[in-house]
């Protein structure tokens, strides 16, 4: 292989090659100026390829005197590892171009995508405008950054948390393709959060520099190290009330899944359903589930009959009386869900935790139906809850932070892994995910690339384990036209707005996966 491979100092020597492909430094001036002597030394016919991730081919081309040549050939790092190629047509590339560089990237072993010549492409207009928005929350101060980057990992099975992946792109650079993009596209989401020049103008530039949202051992070390910003309590560590008697309020698959959990954590779990029907049907699914742990070799037989034996059913909210914490997990519908707070305080002994595991209410709003908003917190399980190691804790103006606490040490014996969050809209992971997959329709609605290409330009381009489009299906388009929604209601960022195609679908009845149509068709 070393002998296909020669080097030189001068461009010169490019002479005779029928591509070239540029991988400098993210800045204009200087691809302008290799490109103009490219084009000056290599034959008319010779195909001009840049790499460059955000800056415009078009503007690249018009210092050749062969812009109909000239195109984008994006690759992604580690080059020789990662499968996906973008290439970049301009509205000058000839076709024949376009096709011969597709044929050499599928020689190569790449996945293509092919699009126009847009600030970002596919992959970096979805993924900065999301790092983008991780990082405005954590200059908030909404969240730490350990817990912003634990529920993006645990909640949505990325690869990265998104400051952990800045650190590794690079501060400086993440700030140029936000800033590039920003110029291009006047998208106020692109607009780079104040905190990210500053870490540049400090130097702290991510792994490369030994430090940027995180501290490394050394320059370019991947191990993260201590620093001033280190949470240094575990929820162990802090006050927190005894908490040995559970109740769960609710029958449906959420509901179930989280007395399971209880009950295989060891906690006495009392659960209230409506009827007797719900209550048998709930401890049948319970059975089933145990009984399948048990098969797969996840569960003994006797941790099996243990789980079971901690758990009753009844149909009495009365019988929760002597419960040291109370989780709800009832229809999303604020009313029902405050008529049954009220109805828990006036049950329930003073100093029990009541929470609620809604993932879109404002939990202010179940706290003051009650005499004890400080006992009021957010315990938000992801579905399914055995399965799903994410808590989001969230927390409101009012909580005590001894209850916060316990709810956390609570999610450690679970096997959970806790975030904390304040009481807004979409708490941390929704509020990520949702308008990344909002963005994801705009682009597919401007024409500017198919479901296909931007599912796999995520998927083969960033390790995401599903498109955003194959995501919208399996969440229900409904459902996600609802949270964009409320996102859109809560925090009036114009960029937050359902795209119209979302909506139109979803009048349409094109639900999702549950519907056998939505972004995709799925056979029945």
């Amino acid at each position: 292989m070393l002998d296909r491979v020669s080097y030189s100092t001068d461009l010169a020597a490019l002479a005779n090659a029928e591509l070239v492909v540029e991988a400098i430094p993210e800045r204009m001036e200087l691809k302008r100026q290799v490109f103009s002597r490219l084009d000056e030394v290599c034959p008319p016919d010779t195909i001009l390829a840049t790499n460059t991730s955000s800056l415009s081919v078009t503007e690249l081309s018009v210092v050749t005197g062969r812009p109909s040549k000239v195109i984008g050939l994006h690759f992604f790092n580690p080059a020789p590892v990662m499968k996906l190629v973008e290439v970049i047509r301009t509205v000058v590339t000839e076709p024949g171009v376009v096709e011969d560089v597709e044929a050499l990237a599928a020689q190569l072993g790449k996945t293509d995508v092919t699009v126009g010549d847009k600030a970002g492409f596919i992959a970096n207009a979805l993924l900065f405008g999301y790092l983008n928005h991780a990082v405005s929350m954590f200059e908030q101060h909404y969240a730490t950054r350990e817990d912003i980057d634990a529920g993006m990992k645990l909640g949505c099975g990325l690869p990265m948390g998104p400051l952990a992946l800045m650190d590794l792109i690079g501060i400086d650079t993440a700030y140029e393709i936000l800033d590039t993009m920003y110029r291009q596209g006047r998208d106020r989401l692109h607009a780079p959060a104040p905190i990210i020049r500053q870490l540049v103008t400090a130097g702290r530039l991510g792994r490369k520099s030994g430090r940027g949202f995180y501290s490394y051992e050394t320059e370019g070390s991947p191990k993260v190290v201590a620093d001033d910003l280190t949470p240094q309590t575990s929820a162990a560590q802090e006050q927190v009330r005894d908490v040995g008697k559970v109740g769960v309020v609710g029958s449906g698959t959420m509901a179930t899944g989280i007395i399971e959990v209880f009950a295989k954590g060891g906690y006495d779990v009392l659960f209230v359903a409506r009827s007797r029907d719900k209550a048998t049907l709930v401890e049948q699914a319970l059975q089933r589930s145990l009984e399948k742990a048990v098969q797969r070799g996840k569960l003994t037989d006797e941790d099996r009959t243990a789980a079971l034996g901690r758990i009753t059913g009844t149909t009495r909210l009365d019988d929760l009386a002597d419960r040291d914490l109370v989780v709800e997990a009832v229809v999303e519908e604020l009313s029902v869900k405050q008529a049954l707070f009220a109805n828990l305080d006036e049950i329930v002994g003073k100093g029990a935790i009541l929470a609620t595991t809604t993932s879109s209410l404002p939990i202010i709003q179940c706290a003051v139906a009650t005499s004890r908003p400080a006992d009021v917190v957010g315990m938000h399980f992801f579905n399914p809850a055995t399965m799903m190691r994410l808590v989001e804790v969230v927390t409101t103006v009012s909580t005590a932070p001894e209850v916060a606490a316990t709810v956390r040490a609570v999610c450690e014996k679970l096997g959970k892994h806790p975030v904390t969050c304040g009481d807004r809209s979409g708490f941390i992971v929704n509020a990520l995910l949702f308008p990344y997959l909002n963005d994801a329709v705009k682009m597919l609605q401007a024409h500017y690339a198919t479901a296909d290409d931007i599912d796999s330009a995520m998927k083969v381009g960033c390790g995401y384990p599903m498109g955003p489009f194959e995501l919208i299906d399996v969440v229900g388009l409904d459902v996600s036209l609802a949270i964009q929604r409320q996102l859109y209601e809560e925090f009036r960022e114009p960029g937050f707005a359902p795209a119209p195609l979302l909506e139109q679908l979803v009048t349409a009845g094109y639900l999702g996966r549950k519907a056998g149509r939505g972004f995709h068709v799925y056979s029945t």
